[in-house]
């Protein structure tokens, strides 16, 4: 029987998608002119060959996937029965069987037309039959639609299986739903399976792994059976079943003492008298979980009567085990893989394997005689030596330590500074600056030197040493500090003003209206600075405003009319510079190096678009149609456009 990998089978495409992939594949690697003028010979062979290559390619694509997905009938008998209950056997069968009947349906499609191209006379039947094969192709692909998306969603869920050994040590675990299997399998191996406080959680078969004596074991969690016939399991159930039933393995019946899963101890018994033709030939033990809540001691009469079959059996183990506390966990996964193990030496036993190996031991069993005891001799060489080594104590290690203290184990690191005398290894303050430990310059009076000088402090502030003389000011001084004062005043007055204003501001109103009346003169300005002790006598003949140059009229008006126009030309030519702005280039940048280096890389990306993208400047933002480029590709001649 051959081990399938189940994760390596290739992804089937729809049928749509499986079509599009040979008949661009087609396309590709096989010619693509043809002219009427060559020789009808060259006409044939160019579409003979067009069509033998999608057959191949067709044969070879559908080949693979009936190679790749597993034979019902080679496969573990395991795998074989788990399959038909998530596929259902009968539709798989017939999938792969419509798939392969599909395959032989294109070879004698193409058979039939290569030899009808034999006799095609003209370059347009030739070229029509090539269509009427490959489209009969086609639609024999599309009819297989169904057939292939139901194989890849069997791949899909293949894929996700469990990679279950069915040879190697295994031990599974079954019972009804909720009475900790899931948990039981987190505790001894590295799985991870969901654990919720209601049933069917596990919906599938879940693999963890674990060591015993250098050994890998595989466990299995199986999903809850519940206790009825085997035709009204459903889906979840029978894979429980099926694992149980093919697998050589041994097996933990879990029951609740506490009966906290919904379910009695009479049915559990009842359920597990139901499912004990499938422990057949197999290692049995009997788990009694969640003795955290009920052990077995505290049952009832009653309810202990109805374990009393089970615990009289002598081939049935029965143990007491709680998830919760770890409770004989490590115990129960000893014992069964003891269990296992023995047997499986025993069926090797049986084999006829052993006899060639057997025939090639022997161990000589001395007779008694004398009626003396004989006990194994050892030499006294070797007694002498072996108390030697237990008398040589050795050195121990930190690692022997830190197991004998435990938590109480602190690491410490000043045992290692051997360059430091040992009575001051453990010192408080361990600082060593310079071959020097600090704590030996710690003056020990410091806080009585303190002490004492915090009475000087005392004594000094009550003889007055620290008061600040009051000093009497004269009048011009306090006049200054009056005036100091009304400044400080107007400025806080002042500030709270501006602030408010800031506030409610209001839109100002364009001197042009003439809404306000200017206050600002020159005579007040010459008063006010007068008052402030300013001599402004020298300034009458002063210009405080800038006045208008008055333009002379001569006869007919004539220069100042001209002069006017003058002044209303420069006026629009101003007018008009200012509103021009410059190029967008010459703006914002001064530097002429780093003028003309933008320059140049404005240059080098507008030219990019313009070479590369077929674009027609930096502004044009047009995208072509994008086309599948494999469909595309290939050898055409310049006149004709015809891809098929």
């Amino acid at each position: 029987m051959s081990l399938y990998n189940f994760k390596k089978i290739a992804v089937v495409p729809t049928s749509k998608d499986f079509i599009d992939i040979i008949l661009s594949k087609t396309q590709r690697k096989t010619p693509t002119v043809v002219h009427k003028q060559y020789k009808i010979t060259r006409i044939r062979a160019f579409y003979m060959r067009k069509v033998k290559f999608a057959q191949q390619s067709f044969h070879d694509r559908l080949t693979q996937i009936l190679t790749e997905f597993p034979k019902l009938d080679d496969v573990h008998p395991f795998y074989a029965d788990l399959m038909n209950v998530l596929y259902d056997k009968d539709h798989y069968k017939l999938a792969l069987g419509q798939t392969n009947t599909a395959r032989h349906l294109i070879d004698n499609v193409a058979k039939d037309y290569v030899r009808l191209l034999k006799y095609g006379d003209s370059l347009y039947r030739c070229k029509q039959l090539k269509r009427a094969a490959l489209g009969r192709m086609a639609t024999i692909m599309k009819r297989q639609g169904s057939n292939l998306t139901y194989l890849e969603q069997v791949r899909q869920h293949l894929a996700r299986l469990p990679s279950i050994d069915p040879y190697t040590r295994t031990i599974i675990i079954c019972g009804f739903p909720n009475v900790g299997k899931s948990s039981f399998i987190n505790k001894i191996t590295r799985a991870d399976v969901e654990v919720q406080p209601y049933a069917f959680t596990t919906k599938s078969l879940y693999v963890g792994h674990t060591d015993y004596k250098y050994l890998r074991w595989q466990v299995i969690d199986t999903p809850g059976i519940l206790d009825h016939s085997l035709e009204e399991r459903n889906v979840i159930e029978m894979q429980a079943v099926t694992a149980l039933a093919h697998l050589r393995a041994c097996v933990l019946y879990f029951m609740d003492l506490s009966e906290q899963c919904g379910h009695t101890l009479d049915e559990q018994v009842k359920l597990f008298e139901s499912i004990k033709p499938l422990f057949a030939n197999k290692p049995l033990i009997i788990v009694a979980n969640k003795t955290d809540i009920v052990k077995l001691e505290e049952l009832s009469p009653e309810r202990r009567a109805v374990l009393k079959e089970i615990e009289e059996d002598n081939e049935i183990s029965f143990m007491e085990m709680s998830t919760i506390t770890d409770e004989g966990v490590m115990e129960v996964k000893i014992e069964s893989c003891e269990k296992l193990l023995s047997f499986r030496v025993d069926q090797k036993m049986r084999s006829k394997k052993v006899d060639g190996v057997l025939n090639r031991l022997h161990v000589a069993m001395p007779k008694p005689r004398d009626n003396k005891e004989r006990p194994p001799c050892i030499p006294e060489n070797v007694l002498i030596k072996k108390q030697q080594e237990a008398d040589k104590r050795k050195r121990k290690l930190a690692r022997d330590f830190e197991v004998e203290e435990g938590d109480d184990y602190i690491v410490d690191l000043a045992k290692e500074y051997t360059d430091i005398p040992e009575d001051e290894r453990h010192d408080i303050l361990p600082e060593i600056w310079e071959g020097h430990n600090i704590a030996d310059y710690i003056d020990l009076e410091i806080f009585e030197k303190l002490a004492e000088l915090e009475k000087e402090e005392e004594i000094r502030e009550e003889t007055g040493m620290y008061v600040v003389p009051k000093i009497e000011l004269d009048e011009t001084m306090q006049e200054i500090k009056k005036l100091a004062l009304q400044i400080r005043h107007k400025k806080a007055i002042l500030k709270d003003e501006a602030r408010i204003n800031k506030q409610s501001r209001k839109p100002v109103v364009p001197r042009t209206t003439g809404a306000k009346v200017r206050d600002r003169s020159v005579q007040k300005l010459r008063k006010s600075m007068e008052t402030l002790g300013v001599d402004m006598s020298g300034s009458t003949e002063a210009n405080f405003t800038k006045t208008k140059q008055k333009i002379r009229s001569v006869v007919g008006g004539t220069v100042a009319k001209k002069a006017r126009m003058d002044m209303d030309t420069n006026r629009s030519l101003s007018q008009s510079r200012a509103m021009v702005k410059p190029p967008r280039n010459e703006q914002g940048i001064k530097d002429l190096a780093m003028k003309k280096k933008l320059a140049q890389i404005a240059h080098r990306a507008i030219s990019k678009k313009v070479g590369r993208m077929g674009l027609k400047g930096e502004a044009d933002r047009f995208i072509g149609t994008k086309m599948p480029k494999h469909l595309f590709s290939g050898k055409r001649g310049t006149g004709k456009t015809d891809r098929r």
